[in-house]
């Protein structure tokens, strides 16, 4: 191992910030921890610590994906994606900006877009699990509408990573 100090450092701070996770103010940006953002750039680097010098775990190709941010260290924000991968990821390349990624209950069904928050209103698309949106609003009551190639309208809560159960968005 390169570090083992920062190693170490990173496994104690992870430990108490797990602990500390219940909607606690981010010590670095002050935002809470953990919240949903999306990465911001085409080419992002995950790293195994907090810093450049660290193995880099992961790289993503593809800007707007939703992650969580579970806790700071100064400049640095470890993530989670919708696979529960887990590294660190410089706090320039995420963005505020909220998506959401359709999840189906099974690999191969298709989740409804409606054109109203109701079951029983228009069904305006159907989209793959996987497919990636921008999140516009979120009432709280189950639904939230939500954009992107081809598709506009309502779609279950239940039915995106990257919003938490009767979360709020505006």
């Amino acid at each position: 191992m390169r570090h083992p100090n920062r190693a170490l450092f990173v496994m104690v701070f992870a430990a108490a910030t797990s602990a500390a996770q219940a909607q606690s103010a981010g010590s670095a940006s002050g935002l809470p921890v953990p919240r949903f953002v999306s990465l911001k750039a085409d080419k992002v680097n995950m790293h195994i610590g907090p810093a450049k010098t660290y193995e880099t775990k992961w790289l993503y190709q593809r800007a707007g994906l939703p992650v969580e941010i579970t806790a700071e260290f100064e400049n640095w924000r470890r993530i989670r994606d919708a696979d529960g991968t887990e590294g660190w990821v410089y706090h320039s390349l995420l963005s505020g900006k909220r998506t959401g990624m359709v999840i189906a209950k099974k690999p191969d069904d298709l989740v409804a877009v409606h054109d109203k928050p109701d079951l029983e209103s228009a069904v305006t698309a159907k989209l793959e699990r996987g497919v990636v949106g921008t999140v516009k609003r979120c009432g709280g009551e189950g639904w939230c509408y939500v954009n992107g190639r081809g598709f506009e309208g309502w779609i279950q809560q239940v039915r995106l990573w990257g919003v938490y159960p009767n979360e709020k968005v505006d």
